[in-house]
């Protein structure tokens, strides 16, 4: 399902390098989600700083209430200071329009209010989940980071996704095989304006195929049709679908959330998908 790397020297000194980094910070702020690598992060750092620690959640209809449970309930286990903060990106215009800059005008939000905590805690540093594979993708939100001085620790010492789920197994972390996780919005077709109805539709989708057993997957919005949802799965769970008990309950998942067409996109589940129309758009012009 997921792609776990070898736990070779080369990876285990990069956590150490992750632990001298952390270990000359007076004191971390992590922007925790609870997926896998800001749950690593929140990990390592409550190991290295204990309370000099803290993890802040943003609570928004473009994250899933499970989604928020999980990272409540692992924070606890992990042991770190966990607080959870109500952000507002669905009040701001460049968010709402859902233009190829989205995830700014959301990291910004997030960011400002991660700034509004820091600045409770004097010294303390802002940090993210952004890990070396990240550098290759189109990351508007990366800009946001960069004016807020949000550290990315995990990409400076070179650590990938692979590499972070393979330490997260060997620290006792269940996120080492959560799947891959993104903003709500994201399953939004760029110019399709975000608002929690169709916020709400998608992430009722994906609870309801997760239920199923599904692992990899998306539930996206189609412009211009309301009534249709486009299913992305793992290449490896398309097959399962040749079942019609299975089939069928696909389609009442999309039922239930008020969609008339259910689809399934053959290509299968790809992270990045979204942002692949900007680069034929590049090559065009």
């Amino acid at each position: 399902m997921v792609e776990v790397a070898p736990l070779s020297e080369l990876v285990l000194e990069k956590e150490a390098a992750l632990r001298r980094w952390l270990a000359q910070q007076p004191k971390v702020v992590v922007a925790y989600s609870g997926g896998v690598d800001s749950a690593y992060l929140a990990k390592v750092a409550h190991g290295v700083l204990g309370d000099r620690a803290l993890a802040v959640t943003g609570r928004s209809p473009s994250l899933l209430e499970l989604e928020l449970e999980e990272a409540r309930a692992l924070a606890e286990v992990i042991g770190i200071q966990h607080r959870i903060v109500d952000t507002h990106e669905l009040d701001r215009p460049g968010y709402v329009e859902n233009d190829v800059g989205r995830c700014y005008h959301c990291k910004t939000e997030l960011f400002d209010v991660t700034a509004l905590v820091a600045g409770e805690l004097l010294g303390a540093v802002v940090v993210d989940g952004f890990n070396a594979d990240d550098l290759s993708d189109y990351r508007p939100g990366h800009r946001a980071a960069a004016e807020h001085q949000v550290a990315h620790p995990l990409a400076e010492v070179g650590l990938q996704k692979a590499e972070i789920r393979a330490l997260s197994k060997a620290l006792g972390l269940p996120t080492w095989q959560k799947p891959q996780l993104a903003c709500l919005s994201s399953r939004l077709p760029y110019g399709m304006t975000v608002t929690p109805e169709r916020l709400s539709r998608v992430g009722a989708v994906e609870v309801a195929l997760r239920g199923l057993g599904f692992f990899d997957l998306r539930a996206r919005l189609v412009k211009d049709n309301e009534d249709l949802v486009r299913i992305e799965l793992g290449e490896d769970e398309l097959s399962r679908l040749m079942d019609p008990t299975v089939r069928s309950q696909v389609v009442a998942a999309g039922r239930a959330a008020g969609f008339r067409f259910v689809t399934v996109d053959l290509e299968g589940f790809r992270s990045g998908r979204l942002n692949e129309g900007l680069v034929q758009l590049k090559r065009r012009n």
